[in-house]
Parts: C-alpha cells; structure tokens; sequence
C-alpha cells in the first residue's frame, strides 16, 4: 500500500483529490494539509512514501516542503502539482528534490501513474512543461537579486526595500538595476513580471 500525503491549499480540490486518489487499491490517503507548515509536520507523522505538494501554498510553499523533506525524510517521493506552469518552477522543484512536476488540468489517471512511477524510483515531468524549461534556460538571477525583486513586487519604494530586507538604498537599486537587465525588462516592474512569468521567483 502506498501511504500518501496531499498538500493543497484549497479545501475543495483537495477533498476531490483525496476521495479519487483513495479509490485507488493500492494507495491510502494518511494525511492531507492546506499549508505547508501542516504539510511537513504531517509528513514526519505519518512518514508518507509520496507526497503530492502543491506549489503555491501559505506558510511554505511546495517548492520549500520539498527542499525540507529531502533532508528530513529522504525516503519519501516528492510530487508537484501546479496551476502554473512555469519553466523556472520546474527548474526549482527539482533542484529542491523533487521526483515530479505535473500541471494540475491533466486527467486523474496521470496523477495516479505519477505516484507509481515515482515511487518506483522514476522521475515525472510534463513534456510541454519540460520543453519550455530547456528553452527558457536557468535563472539569471541571484538569491538577493530574487528576495528584492519580490520585496518589489508591491510597489514598495527602494527605502521601504531596503528596510524591510536590512540593505542601504544603493544596495537595492543595484540589485533592481541588475535584475532589469539580466530580465531584459525596462523597469522594475516588467521585470518581476518576467520573473513570474518565468517561476524565477
């Protein structure tokens, strides 16, 4: 029996998740989370084989559940499953350990493989998705250059940046400056778009 875990943020999706991934013979929903600060303290509970994280969560995100279930609990097979299909994110997900990265408008059944598959020790990803990540390319940008373009994001000002991440002012518009050009972006906030766009953020 495959013991699963299944991490989404919204209770609906979740529940349908839940109820067709239990119908399955060989799999055994143990626990389900809506954040990922739930999703990690359900995971050292019940010590899933799989677990299916959702990218976008409150608290931690899939991407970061993963990261702490490679070190925490080796032997449990991370899956992502995303609205977005973002090349960066699947560039993120499996740097942070995860063994697949599927699109959530695909049919019940391939998320069912996926699980088998991953847990046999293959590893999943959607061709569309994969393809776009070859094309695209790795992300250009730093940590720091990543963490300011997010502080951004809100139209915050260069001093409210640089408060809220401890740098000087000039640090940050360096750091803006250099994320613009390495987006090809004209402004700071074609390039957070760009960064979305692409999952570099």
């Amino acid at each position: 029996m495959i013991k699963l875990l299944l991490a989404e943020d919204q209770g609906m999706m979740r529940g349908a998740l839940a109820l067709l991934l239990g119908l399955e013979e060989d799999i055994e929903v143990v626990a389900e989370a809506g954040d990922g600060l739930e999703a990690l303290e359900a995971a050292r509970r019940t010590r899933p084989d799989v677990a299916i994280l959702d990218i976008e969560m409150p608290g931690r995100g899939g991407l970061d559940v993963a990261a702490d279930l490679r070190r925490e609990l080796p032997d449990c097979k991370v899956l992502i499953v995303t609205t977005f299909g973002r090349p960066g994110y699947l560039r993120r997900a499996m740097e942070a350990g995860a063994r697949g990265f599927l699109v959530k408008d695909g049919p019940i059944e391939d998320l069912v493989a996926a699980v088998r598959r991953v847990l046999a020790g293959e590893q999943v990803v959607d061709p569309a998705l994969a393809t776009a990540a070859l094309s695209v390319g790795p992300n250009p940008l730093t940590e720091r250059e990543r963490d300011v373009l997010t502080a951004a994001a809100d139209g915050a000002t260069v001093a409210d940046i640089a408060a809220r991440l401890y740098l000087s002012e000039s640090t940050v518009r360096n750091y803006l400056s250099a994320a613009i050009g390495k987006t090809g972006a004209r402004n700071r906030i074609e390039a957070v778009g760009t960064a979305r766009h692409n999952g570099w953020l």
